[in-house]
């Protein structure tokens, strides 16, 4: 069965190459090997690299050179279904996927930050993994205004463009703060750090287009294998 909660293949693999751009792993003016040896390497089919290429090709990080080739162009601010992702492999880069834990719609605790006009949110756990390595533990809060229930089929591997698609709510402005707390009791085996153990913790404040907090989530980080990297333009 077709997994529905997946970016399209070709769009993996632009955001994947975008990712590696940005973490310096491809250079600026650098030449990418040829079609049939990337998609071999890939172990994808040369149409669906094509489609990522021209994706990538639109948003001004690639120039195709007719008889030479295609390169590289390493610029800061291109769209990116995960611009607001700061997590890496300690290598740079890495594709993000997600694996849905929960999703609930609950009364707001009170030790979360203010956000939102409803007195319920929806509150989403998820693993997410960075080339199928187990990295980083999520819980998102979005306020209940927005959906008066959430379809665990119907949510996105990016949980911001499904929220432009589905929910009209556009990010526009993100603030974190990061310090040290222990991995939650619900934190899968895959995790690969056990409950309580001490672990990276990403405090996030999402804001919508209209300039109001709409989205408070937390994101326990496995340092042994992923980073924080918050790069400037």
């Amino acid at each position: 069965m077709k997994d529905r909660h997946a970016l399209p293949l070709y769009v993996q693999i632009s955001e994947m190459l975008i990712r590696d751009i940005h973490a310096g792993r491809l250079m600026d003016g650098e030449r990418l090997p040829p079609e049939r040896e990337m998609a071999d390497r890939l172990e994808i089919s040369v149409g669906t690299l094509r489609k990522a290429l021209k994706d990538l090709t639109e948003k001004g990080m690639l120039e195709r050179i007719q008889g030479s080739g295609n390169y590289i162009r390493a610029r800061q601010g291109a769209q990116s279904v995960y611009a607001f992702f700061r997590v890496e492999l300690l290598e740079g880069g890495g594709l993000p996927t997600a694996e849905l834990l929960s999703v609930d719609r609950l009364p707001k605790p009170a030790s979360l930050p203010a956000f939102g006009a409803s007195d319920h949110a929806h509150r989403i756990r998820r693993l997410r993994r960075l080339n199928g390595i187990p990295a980083v533990l999520e819980e998102i809060w979005l306020d209940g205004s927005f959906a008066t229930a959430l379809d665990a089929a119907d949510l996105r591997e990016s949980l911001y463009l499904y929220y432009r698609e589905a929910l009209n709510l556009w990010i526009t402005r993100a603030e974190d703060v990061l310090g040290i707390a222990p991995v939650p009791l619900w934190a899968p085996e895959g995790f690969r750090l056990k409950p309580g153990s001490m672990a990276l913790q990403a405090r996030r404040i999402s804001w919508g287009q209209e300039g109001a907090r709409a989205e408070v989530s937390y994101s326990w980080i496995n340092t042994g294998v992923a980073r924080y990297v918050s790069r400037l333009a």
